[in-house]
């Protein structure tokens, strides 16, 4: 997931009307210009929110006489807020930590249930929506070494490898290196280590770098599916440095309000999926290239919320 915690340019703002104004041509022709009987369901272009709309879609359709459809592909998730924003979808998947893309006044803490607390009213307010509580996993920012390396050194958390810090060689993205708030400088300062070296690249090739001894150690995703691949473990951020990003459903209250059914319905994955979970989920579609929907019915039947 690529986060963003800086205002958005003006060019980005442009390219975000763009795509909001094909996404919203989309809506209707997909929703049938609005019928009351139909509920739509935007996600981002990565694999974990177009699994969580499946289950949305099949929970809801299996205890409602409802039609959903899944929008798939908004560019990022500011341009999910903008389409609930403007009615174009009904609900979305949101992360608490992207209540710090200047949406809304926050207080800069790195406190989950803090940030939770804020994201939810903050975004219940500028989107007129209902912002369930998490999931139960969060996608955020997590350093991760090989398990083989973890097991040899008893690494469990990022303050463990500080002593061996000097000798290994950090792959990240250059973007991370450069920031400021929550870049390698402030991790320096608040974890009182240093890499020996570092080595940027595209966040998509951190993976393979660190499982094929390239680099000691990288900054990852922590619900990609190729932390599974290579077999990766992810260090506990044991001083809070990054800030949360747990995954919740937003529904329209106005959908809402229209048919009240559909709130149970939402809770019904609420605490349901942790990280682990969100991995193997993800592993099933990116790497093992399955169709969502199917790999989210195997998980409702699995944890009898389908039959």
């Amino acid at each position: 997931m690529k986060k963003t915690y800086t205002q958005t340019t003006t060019q980005t703002r442009k390219i975000k009307a763009l795509l909001l104004s094909m996404t919203a041509m989309l809506v209707m022709i997909l929703s049938g210009c609005g019928s009351d009987n139909k509920i739509l369901i935007g996600t981002q272009t990565f694999s974990e929110p177009k699994i969580i709309a499946q289950m949305y879609k099949l929970l809801i359709e299996d205890r409602t006489d409802l039609e959903v459809d899944v929008l798939p592909d908004l560019a990022s998730t500011g341009v999910v807020v903008s389409a609930m924003q403007n009615k174009d979808i009904d609900m979305g998947l949101l992360y608490s930590g992207t209540a710090f893309d200047n949406y809304f006044p926050m207080e800069q803490t790195k406190d989950r249930a803090k940030v939770f607390e804020q994201a939810q009213k903050g975004f219940e307010n500028l989107l007129n929506a209902k912002y369930y509580d998490p999931l139960g996993f969060e996608n955020t920012y997590a350093f991760t070494v090989r398990e083989d390396l973890a097991q040899q050194h008893h690494w469990e958390k990022i303050s463990d490898v500080r002593d061996q810090a000097g000798n290994m060689t950090l792959g990240v993205d250059t973007t991370w290196l450069e920031r400021g708030g929550d870049g390698y400088g402030a991790f320096k300062q608040q974890y009182g280590m240093e890499f020996g070296e570092t080595l940027p690249m595209e966040v998509s090739l951190v993976y393979g770098a660190v499982a094929t001894e390239k680099v000691d150690i990288v900054l990852a995703y922590s619900t990609d599916a190729r932390l599974k691949e290579y077999k990766l473990k992810t260090l506990k951020d044991d001083k809070q440095f990054f800030p949360p990003y747990d995954a919740s459903p937003v529904l329209s209250n106005e959908t809402l309000q229209k048919h009240p059914e559909l709130d149970e319905i939402v809770k019904l994955l609420v605490g349901k999926i942790d990280v682990q979970t969100m991995i193997d989920l993800n592993y099933e579609v990116d790497v093992k290239k399955r169709n969502e929907k199917r790999v989210a019915e195997e998980y409702l039947t699995k944890i009898g919320l389908l039959q």
